[in-house]
């Protein structure tokens, strides 16, 4: 338990295995894959927060979070980036012909998640942004899934919106297989965007390469909304030593 989530202490292979194993039928469930921005976000946002807890399976994607628990003396999970689990699961464990639904990639890269899942059928869906705050286009998202129903969805329209969805589709409860709530992971995958090198991502440094590729969509996120981060971890630690 971390910031009030229970996270799986599992690695990328043993997540994705485990979520290949999910038999077709079923029910279905979301990954969410929470990194410092959602934390502080969720310790705002008691209802959110409540969407993650319900996912079927939370997983720790933030090198930075983990490396200050660690320095803290908190628990850490594993840690399982949501673009490599995306990359796992579908080089991986994909099967001929499993059917993905996205939501989220734009739709000038869809013909190179296309290329790069010949076999495999692709239902794709762009909403417009700011869904989550339309009731009209969020059922028409909500629709367009249950109408495609697949073995493997891709949520990639940011955060919370995705999570949103697949809290909602999980409850009405029409649906079979796993929902990903992975962000820019299919971009990655498909080499529409440049991932940092891994040097960088091995000491927690991916989210300065994406802030200097990107810096007037990022720097907001980055340098003011996820740096509160490291007072919520003092405060779990003077929280718990005051047991």
């Amino acid at each position: 338990m971390l910031l009030g989530l229970e996270f799986a202490d599992t690695t990328i292979a043993e997540t994705a295995a485990h979520i290949a194993a999910r038999p077709p039928d079923a029910p279905f469930g979301f990954v969410v894959t929470p990194n410092a921005e959602h934390l502080v976000r969720l310790a705002k946002d008691p209802a959110l927060a409540a969407v993650y807890r319900r996912a079927l399976l939370r997983v720790m994607d933030s090198r930075v979070v983990l490396g200050a628990a660690t320095l803290l003396g908190l628990p850490k999970p594993g840690l399982v980036p949501g673009s490599d689990l995306t990359a796992e699961l579908l080089t991986k464990h994909l099967q001929p012909d499993d059917r993905i639904t996205v939501i989220g990639l734009w739709p000038k890269d869809l013909p190179l998640l296309r290329r790069r899942f010949p076999a495999n059928p692709i239902a794709h869906h762009f909403p417009p942004l700011g869904f989550e705050r339309d009731e009209e286009a969020f059922q028409r998202t909500i629709a367009f899934v249950e109408a495609n129903p697949a073995r493997y969805y891709i949520f990639a329209c940011g955060m919370p919106r995705q999570e949103l969805l697949g809290d909602r589709l999980s409850a009405r409860g029409k649906l079979r297989g796993t929902a990903l709530c992975v962000g820019s992971a299919l971009e990655f995958l498909i080499g529409a965007q440049q991932r940092a090198p891994v040097r960088m991502q091995k000491v927690g440094l991916e989210w300065l390469f994406r802030l200097y590729r990107e810096p007037r969509r990022l720097a907001k996120r980055y340098l003011v909304q996820s740096p509160p981060i490291f007072a919520l971890l003092v405060r779990e630690r003077l929280r718990r030593r005051g047991r």
